[in-house]
């Protein structure tokens, strides 16, 4: 229960799937915790209660000056800044590459691959003075293997995954660990929003997807969020740079 306890977190597009059981388990482990995202947290979030030592900031990641501003509430609000959880992503158009349009291409990025950059930007100057952090980037399995459709989402996860790397090598020496998640298939809205993309019946996709894994199912949130309390808690002091599959054996292949 006290596995984050002292700590402040900002969890970028907190308000639902991935990014709000990270607010949930963060805050159960003590953390106090920022929610960043566009969308109102509401009980998406808290599961049907507000959680104590937690704060909403209406958040869009393609935009550096309201990134910087969440990052700010966290430190004014709390005092220091420990965790980010750079969560916040849009799968893009479902096109083949020569059918996409620049505007198309450029939506995803800058979320995805821009977000993240401005996160960790405007994240480095109060970890520093925190004495280190945790920044937990979220990538996906197509930041590590290919598949033959949303052409820009790839591209971006492909950025997070190298991003990580070379920021986990820049900050080392201000003890800011920065290690990137890459789930399979998880349970999400956005997942739902793909599902529907694909058109028909959604329970023929979902035993479609499931299959798609080794462990015969697709992933919880929860199983996700549990990995990022992991990687920003002292547990993971010594890892730094790494990438974290959790996928269900997806990758295995």
């Amino acid at each position: 229960m006290n596995r984050l306890k002292g700590k402040v977190a900002v969890v970028t597009g907190g308000a639902a799937g991935i990014g709000a059981a990270c607010v949930r388990l963060m805050a159960g482990e003590g953390a106090s915790v920022v929610i960043a995202d566009l969308h109102d947290a509401g009980e998406h979030t808290t599961g049907g209660g507000p959680l104590p030592m937690t704060s909403f900031i209406r958040t869009d990641v393609s935009r550096e000056d309201e990134v910087a501003g969440a990052i700010a509430h966290a430190h004014s609000t709390y005092g220091r800044l420990d965790i980010l959880v750079n969560n916040a992503g849009i799968v893009g158009p479902n096109k083949p590459t020569h059918l996409l349009t620049e505007a198309e291409w450029d939506s995803v990025q800058r979320v995805n691959v821009k977000g993240v950059f401005f996160g960790v930007k405007h994240a480095i100057a109060p970890m520093r003075a925190a004495g280190g952090g945790s920044i937990i980037n979220l990538s996906s399995i197509y930041g590590i293997v290919g598949a033959p459709d949303v052409p820009p989402y790839h591209a971006s996860k492909g950025a997070v995954r190298m991003m990580t790397k070379t920021d986990a090598l820049l900050y080392a020496p201000d003890k800011i660990r920065v290690n990137s998640i890459h789930p399979g298939f998880i349970l999400t809205p956005m997942v739902e929003g793909h599902m529907a993309s694909l058109g028909g019946d959604r329970s023929d996709r979902m035993r479609e997807i499931a299959g798609l894994h080794p462990l015969g199912r697709m992933g919880h949130v929860d199983e996700v969020a549990w990995c990022a309390v992991f990687l920003a808690s002292d547990e993971a002091s010594f890892v730094t740079g790494a990438e974290i599959v959790v996928d269900g054996g997806y990758t295995a292949r």
